[in-house]
């Protein structure tokens, strides 16, 4: 066999055997890859995204949608060879398997953290969109969630409305903490409660709950490292009372970055006209109850599955400008938005045609 031959045929066997052992080693590595984007303001799956009862809403044009991200599972096993595709796919992303799912956490574990986020997003989405709109929206401070086997299971329930922690009246979920942590591991500490089942039956009939009751708790140690804190083992969230009904619709997604969106599209329906003059603007961003827009995860992705779907605007985080604008895909304007202000602001540049003063996403 001439020698050429045989260095080629050498050649191609060593690939071969390369390739099929790619297959074969497992990288700690996940992908990400752009999800599907869906229109705030109209159907998905035969019903509207945004159903809102007990109030005039108004007819809307356009799109403002919400993006996502499709990620691999938390128990999927990355070859080498999957990984080197993904690193030279443009439109995906190889990263990290801790990135994604830290901790060890397992799919389970994920998912319900993901669907947690999901629905507090869409909590505090309907509260920025009715205070802009200058409707009263009622809240307090709730037991959010009661790890198990803490001092807590069995005294406090996910739902009790925590009305003060030793006497100290309660304003905000962060309150809580603060005050417990002002005691030693071992110590008292007393909560005064409306139990969730009272809170609930007031709620039904439009009342405010106002029997209360006190509940001692032994605190503990906590877990993590560094200076031991007092815990009872519970998370402390927000609840609230909307004067009229407003549902979101959409299942099969999870997290917090849909909020600016889902604000928007409530505050689009709530007023005359159009938000869009019927343009097809995407966006993403968490958002809190007054209106600020925080970082989301996985930005290049989600402009990429906008602008396929023919998104020509995209509402950005300011925090996520710079990742962003630095491979932002052609014919998409990338807009930084800091609240939901910002948000409206841009919007209404964009339906008016004067985008000249549109703020902008640099790589700055």
């Amino acid at each position: 066999m001439p020698r050429r031959t045989a260095t080629m045929l050498a050649s191609t066997l060593m690939l071969i055997a390369l390739l099929c052992a790619g297959v074969f080693i497992t990288v700690p590595y996940s992908e990400m890859s752009p999800g599907p984007t869906v229109n705030t303001l109209g159907d998905h799956d035969g019903e509207p995204v945004l159903q809102i009862s007990g109030r005039k809403t108004y007819g809307t044009t356009g799109n403002l949608n919400m993006t996502t991200v499709r990620v691999t599972s938390a128990d999927y096993k990355m070859n080498l060879v999957e990984a080197v595709y993904g690193w030279l796919a443009h439109d995906n992303k190889v990263v990290p398997h801790d990135t994604l799912y830290p901790d060890g956490k397992t799919e389970e574990q994920s998912t319900q953290e993901n669907a947690e986020e999901f629905s507090q997003s869409q909590e505090s989405a309907k509260v920025a969109a009715l205070k802009e709109l200058d409707v009263p929206v009622r809240s307090w401070v709730i037991v959010s969630t009661v790890v198990k086997d803490s001092p807590a299971e069995g005294r406090l329930h996910a739902g009790d409305v925590i009305k003060a922690v030793d006497g100290t009246a309660v304003k905000e979920p962060a309150d809580v903490a603060e005050l417990v942590t002002k005691h030693k591991p071992g110590e008292d500490v007393v909560f005064t409660i409306v139990p969730a089942k009272e809170q609930a039956a007031a709620e039904k009939e439009n009342k405010t709950a106002t029997r209360t009751e006190d509940v001692t708790i032994t605190t503990k140690a906590s877990d993590d490292a560094g200076e031991k804190r007092a815990i009872v083992g519970i998370s402390a969230g927000t609840d609230h009372t909307f004067p009229f009904t407003i549902d979101i619709k959409l299942a099969d997604v999870g997290g917090p970055s849909a909020g600016l969106m889902f604000a928007l599209g409530i505050y689009d329906k709530l007023t005359p006209g159009s938000l869009t003059g019927g343009k097809f603007v995407a966006g993403t961003g968490t958002i809190d109850d007054d209106g600020k827009v925080g970082p989301i995860g996985g930005i290049e992705m989600k402009t990429v599955g906008a602008r396929s779907k023919g998104a020509q605007y995209f509402l950005t985080p300011a925090d996520n400008c710079a990742a962003a604008a630095s491979d932002a895909p052609d014919g998409l304007t990338l807009v930084k938005v800091k609240t939901i202000d910002d948000a409206l602001g841009a919007l209404k540049d964009i339906r008016s045609g004067d985008t000249a003063d549109l703020t902008k996403c640099t790589t700055q």
